[in-house]
């Protein structure tokens, strides 16, 4: 893949003339080249052509950075150093989100782009017209060799340079051939992987292609021969996918759904997810995304026309349920992927569901049992894909795995089952019902639909095993692992809630987003004014910057399991309330009731409140700081001991206190 529009020495860029390069530029832009943006590049062309008389190295302009879809200006890779450049032509400001953007670009090539790993890095935002700034260079060092960005006028832009190779002399030049071939390898977020699969990016272009990470793209191809031999043998089928916390389980569902979101395809498909905020952030973003596309390309699209063609690939599970209901017919869809399958309900929970809400008495199907029956009215071929997250349900009247095999054995005998080989392990809990349906025909067993390793953190892969040590009470080996990869994502607790705020600012960098989550039982933390009561608009919570207070950013509202769950944040902070509760005996589970604390009994709540708190600690990218308060002992409700044995639990593992 070209990365840039344009490339070359800045010996031959120098000795090139103007139009020579604006046509390049132009050749290579996928799009029709407005007047505004050959003139910004004439500028550009001509500014620089003056001040990199007298440096050696090579330029790229319009360098892609396709994990956030957008192009740096220009890059310049002079001596030892990578210098990425944003120009604001006529600006007088050094407005906030110009300089998110540069950081965002520095950050990206620094994390994903496989030779800019060690390089040293220096983002500068040209302001042409605002007042110089003095710099200090020393001060705009971060350990990881990548400056805070400069800004820079016109005029100041050669002395920055200047001064940066001075101030750096001595480091390794940069081979720009080897640099090139560098592999681009992001991480993205569950919302930025949307929006590229949803404009035709494989999930190669978007994902690492480590060893240890391969089977994402192995996972994908299983399903698509699996879909393809049903079809193709007029068979049904359905398919099991496992995977640890942030393995990219929603992202092969998306992959495979945006293959065929075509409604003319015979294998068309579509996304279901019972996870409510999920949908609406992803629709959301998708129809923002699709709006500003042809905007680009000078279409006019609204808002309202976007996300309808949007929800016609992302879609609730329960109004595909209902429209199952009304429509007694087949789907037009013969593939159907289920996110979180293992949040479906339970027969009590869905015919309870039905009775007092759309007044159906003789509903009889658990709902993993009925969605299997909407795909088994087509008469020659159907595949459903489950994507299943271990230790994952967190509210009443959520089957579990077991639900869907137990609706198989029940009433769709000659389905073909595809299972993954750690569907046994004991967080899917299905020991029982596995071992029930040994015997029968077409159950498959295949590797390839298991998620090894997680995604989600591109520092560490071992955050999910690391919590669930925390969760199991497994000491020795959460100590261990913890020492793996405490080095490259940091964990820290503190009793400070105003601490770990500060900690989140300070690490976070661009618009690498942050926020407090906590748990939905956390009801005692009104004192530090998180509320969990107090309703949160997800789509702004997630999707809108640091001017809005409504989103993440201001540290104000909170995001709990049911927000957050399948979703991510770069930086988090966890609130752990007395709900969940260390004991050298075990954990202790307690729900607020009135004006105390009550003993939680049933099994399967206490099952909801410790995977609640998994997943709250599995959210984060970067890191985290999880804060365990200190209590009051002039309050009952919030006395010392409900929190002191945590805090010490969490630091006898070795995590470090502010």
């Amino acid at each position: 893949m070209k990365r840039a529009f344009y490339n070359n020495t800045i010996k031959s860029f120098n000795e090139s003339s103007y139009s020579e390069i604006l046509g390049t530029l132009v050749d290579n832009n996928e799009y029709s080249t407005e007047q505004t943006q050959k003139n910004a590049w004439k500028y550009q062309i001509i500014f620089l052509q003056q001040i990199l008389s007298e440096l050696n190295g090579s330029i790229y302009f319009e360098y892609a950075i396709p994990r956030i879809g957008k192009r740096i200006d220009v890059l310049l890779i002079i001596e030892s150093i990578i210098f990425i450049i944003e120009f604001k032509v006529g600006e007088k400001e050094y407005h906030s989100h110009a300089i998110d953007q540069v950081w965002d670009y520095a950050l990206d090539l620094k994390n994903f782009h496989e030779t800019s790993h060690d390089k040293i890095i220096i983002p500068i935002l040209i302001a042409t017209d605002a007042k110089s700034s003095d710099i200090l260079l020393s001060i705009f060092q971060n350990d990881d060799n990548l400056f805070n960005p400069i800004r820079s006028n016109s005029q100041t832009l050669p002395s920055i340079l200047s001064t940066a190779l001075r101030f750096l002399d001595g480091h390794s030049q940069i081979n720009t051939s080897e640099w090139e071939k560098g592999r681009y390898q992001p991480t993205p977020t569950i919302i930025e992987a949307a929006m590229a699969l949803y404009n035709q990016h494989s999930v190669a272009d978007i994902s690492r292609s480590d060893a240890s990470a391969i089977n994402l793209s192995q996972t994908s191809d299983e399903l698509s021969t699996i879909i393809k031999k049903s079809r193709d043998k007029s068979e049904k089928a359905i398919c099991f996918v496992t995977g640890v916390p942030g393995a990219g389980k929603t992202l092969v569902g998306l992959n495979i759904a945006t293959k065929h979101f075509d409604k003319e395809s015979e294998l068309y498909s579509v996304f279901l997810s019972g996870n409510g905020p999920l949908v609406k952030i992803l629709q959301e973003a998708l129809a923002r995304d699709k709006v500003k596309r042809a905007k680009e390309r000078g279409e006019k699209l609204t808002k309202k026309e976007a996300k309808s063609q949007v929800q016609a690939f992302i879609q609730n599970v329960h109004h595909f349920r209902d429209e199952g209901i009304r429509d007694k017919g087949a789907p037009i869809e013969h593939v159907v992927l289920f996110d979180e399958a293992q949040r479906a309900w339970t027969f009590e929970q869905t015919t309870n569901f039905m009775r007092q809400k759309k007044g159906i008495h003789d509903f009889n199907m658990s709902e993993p049992e009925f969605l299997v029956s909407c795909l088994d009215r087509h008469p020659d071929w159907a595949v459903v894909v489950c994507l299943v997250g271990g230790g994952q349900e967190i509210n009443t009247g959520e089957a579990g795995i077991s639900e869907w095999l137990l609706g198989l054995e029940r009433k769709f005998p000659d389905w073909k089952i595809y299972i993954s080989n750690r569907l046994t392990d004991s967080e899917y809990n299905a020991e029982e019902i596995l071992h029930k349906i040994r015997y029968r025909n077409h159950v498959i067993h295949s590797e390839y639909l298991h998620l090894a390793v997680s995604m989600r953190s591109f520092r560490a892969e071992n955050v999910s095993l690391l919590v669930k040590q925390i969760l199991d009470l497994n000491i020795d080996d959460a100590k261990s692992t913890l020492l793996e990869l405490k080095s490259k994502y940091p964990i820290v607790v503190t009793r400070d809630f105003s601490k770990a705020k500060e900690w989140l600012k300070n690490k976070a960098r661009g618009t690498e987003r942050y926020g407090i989550v906590v748990s939905s039982q956390a009801q005692r933390l009104k004192p530090y004014a998180i509320d969990v009561k107090s309703p949160i608009d997800p789509i702004h919570w997630f999707l809108d910057g640091k001017d809005d207070i409504r989103s993440s950013y201001y540290l104000e509202d909170v995001a709990t399991e049911f927000h957050i769950q399948g979703l991510e944040l770069d930086w988090a902070c966890v609130a752990w309330d007395g709900d969940f509760r260390f004991s050298p005996e075990g954990w202790v589970y307690k729900s607020f009731k009135g004006k105390k604390w009550q003993n939680i009994n049933k099994t399967e709540r206490k099952l909801y409140l410790k995977n609640a708190y998994r997943v709250l600690l599995t959210r984060a990218r970067q890191g985290m700081v999880i804060v365990i308060p200190t209590g009051d002992k002039k309050d009952p409700t919030r006395l010392p001991e409900f929190y002191n044995d945590t805090f010490n639990y969490l630091k006898a593992i070795g995590f470090e206190a502010l």
